[in-house]
């Protein structure tokens, strides 16, 4: 595979100020107003050497600029945060946050493409200012990669800045001395797989449609025509089968949730789905005679969509597993239950969850039947009083009349029938047949890709991933399902408390919010030991439950406070040995692998999503949702 790097490079030609309404937007906001060459219709020559040099991740890991663009088309952009110039650094953070957003929907472009942004203030922009920009751009279930660097205030960048004929100058303050705006020029350098420049945009020409179009062309003349077409003139990516792109707080936002473009519920026979799992998964471990009836599952479908089972009536069980988000919560880091409470963990997938022998990610229960009894009565959760109001809630439903006793032989709704039955739906939520089922098991040689065999190869070899996450001879779970210490959710060292910090106030929806500030108003973030305060035995401390990856990129984000954004992230966090301390599984240590090896792992766990998700998804909107106004449910 031939590969290419997209080198952007924006430095305006006077100070970055915020537009005042005399200068028209640049034309990467909208329409180019003329229509693209077809692609492969025109050359793009070589321009000269693209140079490397020092610079600093997000993490403060010192690397090289050759590092970051790896094997992939890179936009590169030198900014600083502080920018507010609307055709300056903000222009190149917009053409970039399009092309992310398309590579949601545009599987060659996210494969090929990567960007970065590198600051030319790295006095003010340390690697964890720039962490929080980036977490800004940032959204759950991302696909697209775009990374963010610094270079060290003693040196680094003036190098770099001269190798690209980049002239950077602070402008001055009223009194002549240096202040903190910038004089600049906007480029945008296209390179190719041997780095060398084959174009040079400038703010005129600074859009994604004319760069995506450029880099099919290079693509074509690489031999690689097989990515899908660029569109006439770039917009928000056509949703594909099952995919939704919609506005939340502003039309750059979007959600990767399944099956919303028509909230078309249609029912599934749930009950075949715990007699003959889908390809991959063994049968269910059941006693004889416990395998849940038609009737139950129905039951534990409808209690698990009912809102009226809180409180305060507006929360039920799909809202923090949401069936379109991989029945987990692809918006949210750590769910929130009543009234906005916080809960501190991620609310994990349910896909396949009958086959886990331990619940909840410190592992505290053993049984789905009464692991539902910790959420209904938690107070930041469901926050219900007692099982005995829930009961009593039950009995006087109308639309529940009968149904238990329908369900159970006779027998009322009570704290066995309403765990069991909630535990029957879960059961019934199995999801495999994926590509690689169907290669690995199936035999079936075409099902997946090359990349996919060597992800896999390293999963099972060299990454040592499969000695936590087990696969078996007819099936795997990939999960051992027991407690590890990685380092996930322990600070990576190092720095005191930042000046201010990223919150999130809604989905896609970030500002930056003084420390002081949250100290003053906000309670003490608890701790979170994990297996410790279960067993209080100090050796299970930071110990939480090995996740299984069956439908893994349906399920960002990811570890148990869900801290990590993506599966590439996941896989850097693994190759970089996690968070050292005392206590880590002995198995977690650098794995030295490659950015086309990482890559490959990204294929392999991408080729794990069932082939009837959306069957559950679809069978989930047909479900009832009981509705407090009226009493009943729809």
């Amino acid at each position: 595979m031939t590969w290419l790097v997209v080198l952007a490079v924006s430095i305006w030609s006077s100070p970055c100020r915020v537009d005042e309404g005399h200068t028209p937007l640049a034309p990467g906001y909208g329409e180019l107003g003329y229509t693209l060459p077809a692609p492969g219709s025109y050359a793009l020559p070589p321009l000269g050497p693209a140079a490397d040099g020092r610079v600093l991740d997000s993490r403060g890991n010192e690397t090289t600029l050759h590092a970051l663009f790896g094997e992939r088309y890179v936009l590169l952009s030198f900014m600083y945060t502080h920018c507010s110039d609307a055709n300056g650094c903000p222009l190149t953070a917009h053409v970039f946050y399009q092309l992310k957003r398309a590579m949601g929907t545009d599987k060659m472009l996210a494969k090929n493409l990567r960007l970065v942004s590198l600051s030319f203030d790295p006095e003010r922009d340390t690697p964890a200012v720039m962490r929080r920009y980036g977490n800004g751009f940032r959204h759950a279930g991302d696909s697209g990669e775009w990374r963010f660097a610094t270079t060290r205030p003693d040196g680094g960048l003036e190098p770099i800045l001269d190798a690209y004929s980049q002239n950077v100058q602070r402008a001055l303050a009223m009194d002549g001395t240096p202040g903190t705006r910038f004089f600049h020029v906007l480029r945008v350098f296209l390179i190719d797989p041997e780095r060398q420049i084959r174009n040079i945009y400038s703010v005129d020409f600074l859009h994604a449609g004319l760069i995506r179009r450029d880099l099919q062309t290079l693509m074509m003349a690489a031999g690689e025509a097989q990515q899908t077409p660029a569109p006439a003139a770039f917009d928000a990516p056509p949703p594909g089968p099952g995919d939704n792109r919609s506005d939340y707080a502003s039309a750059d936002y979007e959600t990767r949730s399944r099956a919303l473009q028509v909230r078309d519920g249609r029912p599934a026979d749930l009950p075949a789905l715990v007699r003959e799992p889908p390809l991959g998964l063994p049968a269910l471990d059941l006693p004889e005679g416990a395998i849940p009836s038609a009737e139950q599952i129905a039951l534990g479908r409808k209690l698990f969509f009912d809102r009226r089972l809180s409180l305060n009536e507006t929360i039920s069980c799909a809202m923090c597993h949401i069936p379109e988000q991989g029945f987990s919560n692809n918006e949210m880091a750590t769910a929130v239950g009543m009234e906005g409470r916080s809960v501190r963990r991620n609310a994990p997938t349910l896909l396949n969850i009958g086959y886990a022998p331990r619940l909840f990610h410190d592992g505290r229960e053993d049984r789905l039947s009464q692991q539902i009894w910790g959420p209904l009565l938690a107070a930041n959760e469901m926050a219900n009083p007692s099982v005995g109001h829930i009961i009593d809630k039950l009995e006087t439903l109308p639309d529940y009349h009968g149904l238990f006793q329908q369900a159970f032989a006779g027998r009322p709704p009570g704290m066995q029938t309403v765990g069991d039955a909630l535990a029957a739906y879960q059961l019934s939520l199995n999801a495999a047949d994926s590509p690689f089922d169907r290669w690995y098991f199936g035999e079936d040689e075409g099902a997946v890709t090359q990349a996919v065999k060597r992800g896999f190869e390293l999963f099972t070899g060299r990454a040592g991933c499969s000695a936590c996450h087990t696969i078996g001879r007819s099936h795997a779970l990939f999960s051992d399902y027991r407690m590890h210490n990685t380092g996930a959710g322990l600070p990576p060292g190092g720095g005191g408390q930042p000046a201010t910090r990223s919150v999130q106030l809604a989905p896609g929806v970030f500002v930056e919010v003084e420390q002081a500030l949250i100290d003053a108003v906000g309670a003490t973030k608890p701790a979170d030991l994990g297996r410790y305060e279960i067993t209080r035995d100090p050796a299970d401390r930071w110990k939480f439950r090995t996740p299984t990856l069956r439908n893994v990129a349906l399920t960002a984000p990811y570890m148990h406070d869900g801290s990590i954004g993506t599966l590439r992230e996941v896989i850097g966090f693994y190759n970089r040995g996690g968070v050292t301390n005392p206590l880590q599984d002995s198995r977690i240590q650098p794995l030295g692998l490659t950015e086309t090896e990482q890559e490959a792992l990204v294929a392999f766990l991408e080729s794990l999503t069932g082939s009837n998700v959306n069957e559950l998804i679809a069978d989930a909107l047909a479900a009832p949702v009981g509705d407090p106004h009226t009493g009943h449910t729809p």
